[in-house]
């Protein structure tokens, strides 16, 4: 599975894209961020965060992308940053009809270093780690896109399954004569 990860921003979105399965070693096929000038007009900034991304699917062709699901912060302006550029990251993957799954910051952490307490240089040294690099990914937003991706291929997987297995109990089933075993 080839995942783009996006972690939003208006000012640095980041992206990564990790390809691997669940047991099977992962394998990094790119890491950046995609920057607008924060002086510059909310539209041309989301236009750009827009324009950039679509050039990363383009580009990498992922099977599904994971965004980092934005949480309540102190500074309601920081917020709605991020919201609006998390918006355009998943009307971009839509558009493709590639899946979307959101994950939350703290279980991008737990799911990378196993704590969803962790800070930016852990988060970066076990994205070093598991994909056996020289360095982690520059800047820490794109460590954090790659750590979201990680965190999907992971997670994501027995997510879908539980998912559809939920879905498939809620289904009628047609009854069977009496005495009859499934």
């Amino acid at each position: 599975m080839r995942v783009l990860g996006v972690d939003p921003g208006l000012t640095r979105c980041g992206v990564g894209v990790v390809d691997g399965a669940v047991g099977k070693p992962l394998r990094m096929i790119g890491a950046g961020v995609v920057r607008t000038p924060a002086e510059a007009a909310i539209d041309a900034r989301l236009l750009g965060i827009e324009q950039g991304i679509e050039e990363w699917l383009d580009r990498h062709r992922p099977d599904c992308v994971a965004v980092e699901r934005v949480f309540s912060q102190h500074n309601v302006s920081t917020v709605m940053g991020t919201a609006q550029a998390s918006a355009v990251a998943i009307v971009c993957a839509a558009r493709r009809g590639l899946p979307v799954t959101l994950h939350t910051p703290s279980e991008v952490k737990a799911a990378v270093t196993g704590s969803g307490r962790a800070d930016k240089a852990q988060i970066g040294a076990m994205v070093t780690r598991i994909l056996r690099l020289d360095g982690p990914p520059k800047p820490a937003d794109a460590a954090d896109a790659v750590a979201l991706a990680i965190c999907h291929i992971w997670r994501g997987g027995a997510s879908d399954r539980l998912a559809a297995a939920v879905a498939a109990a809620r289904t009628p089933t047609a009854r069977l004569p009496r005495g009859t075993r499934r």
